[in-house]
């Protein structure tokens, strides 16, 4: 009778229970821990107790994972409903998406840089192409609505986030690295620069909520002001 290691069954055993979920998963877990640029094979390999070789029967390459993770992603949106005003949607869109990418580390990056594909994802831009032609848009205008509406999120949810890693790489609150920004702004020379050092108040901000929806009502002004000319 032939004995096998215990070993060598038990990594078979792994490698046969393994799925793209459980890939996805680890990786998601491991942007979370280490981020996009540290985020490898090898390591969601290492987290899942497999050999490198085994992801490759589920998940082609890295550049195929970055998009199952783009769709993850995707997938803890809430869609809207489709009731309701244009806007109301719209409003409600933008807020899910700011909060899902809040949820994870670079998940704006991620967005940014991957192909939009993925049920999930494409569940999205759906959603959000039938809302653009309710407010009664032409195509190609909606369609590039919401290729600004897309920048307009994901930049802004990458520019939270990039104070935030700034903030504990200087190891002090947002709040402080602002003032410490706008402190730099003040000493600026006046006749120089007089409009930067009289409002630097307002250029360096500390309410990224009211920032947001300011953004968010110029954005939805203007789709307004388009779809009137539309008809």
């Amino acid at each position: 009778m032939r004995i096998v290691p215990y070993r060598k069954t038990a990594d078979k055993l792994k490698r046969r229970n393994l799925d793209q979920g459980q890939i996805v998963k680890a990786a998601l877990e491991l942007l979370d821990e280490v981020g996009l640029d540290e985020l490898t094979m090898r390591r969601v390999a290492e987290r899942l107790d497999v050999k490198a070789a085994s992801l490759y029967r589920h998940v082609r390459d890295k550049e195929e994972l970055l998009v199952l993770l783009g769709d993850e992603i995707s997938g803890e949106i809430p869609l809207v409903l489709p009731q309701g005003s244009w806007r109301g949607r719209l409003t409600q869109m933008a807020r899910n998406v700011r909060s899902a990418l809040a949820a994870h580390r670079d998940t704006a990056r991620l967005l940014a840089t991957t192909p939009p594909m993925g049920p999930r994802r494409l569940k999205h831009i759906e959603s959000l192409l039938g809302v653009l032609k309710d407010a009664g848009l032409k195509p190609q205008d909606a369609c590039r609505i919401a290729y600004h509406c897309n920048n307009f999120l994901t930049e802004f949810a990458a520019d939270e986030a990039r104070l935030a890693s700034m903030a504990a790489a200087s190891g002090v609150s947002r709040r402080k690295l602002l003032e410490q920004t706008r402190k730099t702004f003040r000493s600026l020379p006046r006749q120089e620069y007089p409009t930067l050092v009289a409002w630097a108040e307002f250029l360096i901000e500390d309410d990224a909520d009211g920032l947001f929806e300011f953004g968010l009502k110029v954005w939805l002004d203007a789709i307004a002001e388009m779809a009137k000319r539309s008809v």
